[in-house]
């Protein structure tokens, strides 16, 4: 039974839970024609008549038009409801329909789901497609910092404090290999030269098993590689799981990483060939089409899923222009669907940038894979590079220097760090390695975290890190190694005999990990939802499997025959890198009680790994 402290501690913890949005809900198909037909004339784009604007959904709550989640309470349906002449929306022109008004209700009630990305204002901005040059700033360190710095004067913002040792140290070693410091790595670190942050990213970097086992699960997310699930079993699709691991291994160049996965040999070809789904699909879940679909956006940061079925709503991408990538992988010629409906016309293999070059539709698959493995890696191609580099800063600083990742269309906060980054990548042959070294060992990354929440009006300000809750594979590798209760041997595949330890990323997925946020991979995944959910909630207080990893965690811990104030620093050091305040140790320590057994011990543990400081990289 969980005491009473520790279940005040659960309480604080979830009283900040907040619910998503419906992901099925489809925003695009739904509700945008409806908002672009009757209203986007008046109330989008600079014309905001009667002070409301359509522009993005923060702008219509701003509004005070819409009362999200509760359409009756909602002026806008009584508007577009009513038949009173100087009241009703729209005032002139043909009225919304029942199953208009149905829709948008429906959408109002749900929460006012939006396409990511999707905004009627205009811009002027373009994004570029050839790479750029940056001329740095004047000044010594780190070019990143160079950049933030004339960033920050130019907006009036102040530096934010520096990073404690300890504190950096388990941001960048959960960032770049996933695992928590032990005491003693902790120890040596903060003891060690004038030099130690080098040192130390060096290291963590060094620690080739380490860095591929955690990158593994960034990667099977964006190249839908998992271990079992839907298609496996009929040999619908094939994992790249050895292939994967042995790349990362060898810290393979990004460029000939890519060449790999479009112009595959037997163990990289899983990513382009999709998934063969069993029973009826719709003509946009074709295996060419998913290719389509898969390498724009994981390489390109460009997202045709809209674009596979009729011409975008939410960007410039038409149809031809998903059924060009599609051909290029296409055994026979390969018709046009149109809102599932054939058009009658073929598709002309195509490059999504076609301005780079052309695919020679005359040569056999094998020769047009090979082609668009080219332009895609092509040095004139600044997509590209932008577009690994904007998501491993990311993955780094909590958000990228374009957001959405997958909408590389959108203007960047900071048009030079991105491009910077992308020419030093390729100018550093392709070393994400160095990339990712170039990131972490700049100031702004080993500055102490910002509360920055999205603005409602105008445009983004960039002032420092933001916190980013642990993925699951990071959580249960940290409740893993504090209780030292790694499973005894990986189920996934990889190249050769697997060292301790066994990561949760070389595991096959179980109910905890999937209520943390491990996706089920049959579609790509660019980035997790960092929002905790109620069953994620109900699993962390009364899962049985957190329970069991407790219960074993005590024992073990009880087997080491610690005295109470070490076991108690022990745990606070492995889990947060820090020490225990003295109210905290008072406080541990009369609930461990005169002699700690394991149920209290596992009740220790649990507490603290419902503390946000725990399940934060920060």
């Amino acid at each position: 039974m969980i005491r009473p402290l520790i279940y005040a501690c659960l309480v604080v913890t979830m009283a900040n839970q907040l619910f998503g949005q419906d992901q099925d809900f489809d925003f695009a198909h739904e509700v945008l024609p409806i908002l672009k037909t009757h209203c986007a004339e008046c109330h989008s784009d600079g014309n905001y008549q009667g002070g409301f604007s359509i522009d993005s959904r923060e702008s219509i709550l701003e509004s005070g038009a819409v009362e999200a989640g509760d359409a009756v309470a909602s002026d806008l349906i009584d508007r577009i409801s009513s038949d009173e002449i100087d009241y009703r929306m729209p005032p002139e022109g043909e009225r919304l329909s029942e199953l208009e008004i149905a829709a948008l209700k429906n959408w109002i009630d749900q929460n006012l789901p939006w396409e990511s990305g999707f905004t009627f204002k205009s811009s002027s901005w373009v994004a570029p497609l050839k790479p750029r040059t940056v001329k740095l700033p004047p000044g010594d360190g780190n070019p990143i910092d160079r950049i933030v710095n004339q960033y920050f004067a130019d907006n009036k913002t102040s530096w934010p404090n520096r990073l404690s040792d300890a504190a950096f140290a388990r941001r960048a070693s959960l960032d770049l290999v996933g695992l928590l410091p032990t005491p003693d790595e902790l120890n040596a670190f903060t003891r060690s030269s004038n030099l130690r942050r080098e040192n130390y990213i060096n290291t963590l970097l060094g620690r080739d098993r380490d860095y591929a086992d955690h990158w593994m699960s960034f990667w099977n997310d964006l190249l839908r590689n998992d271990y079992t699930g839907t298609g496996y079993i009929d040999g619908g699709r094939k994992q790249i799981t050895r292939w994967l691991h042995d790349s990362l291994l060898a810290n393979k160049p990004y460029d000939q990483f890519t060449r790999e996965l479009i112009n595959p040999s037997d163990g990289s070809a899983g990513f382009i060939n999709g998934i063969k789904w069993r029973g009826r699909v719709n003509a946009s879940q074709v295996q060419e089409v998913q290719f389509a679909q898969n390498v724009s956006q994981v390489f390109m940061g460009e997202n045709l899923k809209c674009a596979s079925c009729h011409d975008s709503f939410v960007d410039d991408w038409k149809l031809s222009d998903a059924y060009g990538m599609a051909a290029i992988i296409a055994d026979q010629p390969i018709e046009m669907f149109r809102c599932d409906k054939p058009t009658g016309k073929m598709a002309k293999p195509q490059f999504l940038f076609p301005s780079l070059g052309e695919i020679d539709a005359g040569q056999n698959k094998e020769q047009r894979l090979s082609q668009v493995a080219d332009l895609i890696v092509d040095r004139r191609n600044g997509r590209f590079t932008r577009t690994i580099v904007n998501r491993l800063w990311q993955r780094l600083m909590g958000r990228g220097l374009v957001e959405p990742v997958d909408v590389m269309g959108n203007q960047p906060w900071n048009e030079d760090i991105l491009d910077f980054l992308a020419e030093d990548l390729a100018e550093n042959e392709y070393n994400l390695k160095h990339t990712l070294r170039l990131i972490v060992s700049s100031r702004i990354y080993q500055s102490a975290c910002v509360t920055q929440p999205e603005p409602i009006v105008g445009e983004y300000q960039f002032r420092g890190p933001l916190a980013k809750r642990m993925t699951a594979e990071q959580f249960i590798d940290a409740v893993w190694s504090i209780t030292n209760t790694w499973p005894a041997q990986p189920n996934a595949g990889v190249a050769e005999p697997q060292a301790v330890p066994v990561r949760s990323s070389l595991v096959v997925s179980d109910l905890l990990m999937r209520s943390l946020g491990r996706p089920n991979r049959d579609q790509v995944v660019t980035t997790r939802d960092d929002v905790l959910s109620t069953l994620q909630a109900l699993d962390l207080s009364n899962g049985e499997i957190l329970f069991k990893q407790l219960e074993s965690g005590a024992d073990n811990l009880l087997a080491l025959e610690l005295s109470k104030r070490d076991l108690i620093e022990r745990v606070f050091l492995h889990s947060l890198a820090r020490k225990s305040t003295g109210r905290e140790f008072e406080i541990i320590e009369q609930q461990l009680g005169d002699q700690p057994d394991r149920q209290a011990i596992a009740d220790f543990l649990w507490t603290i790994l419902m503390l946000p400081e725990f399940q934060h990289v920060q």
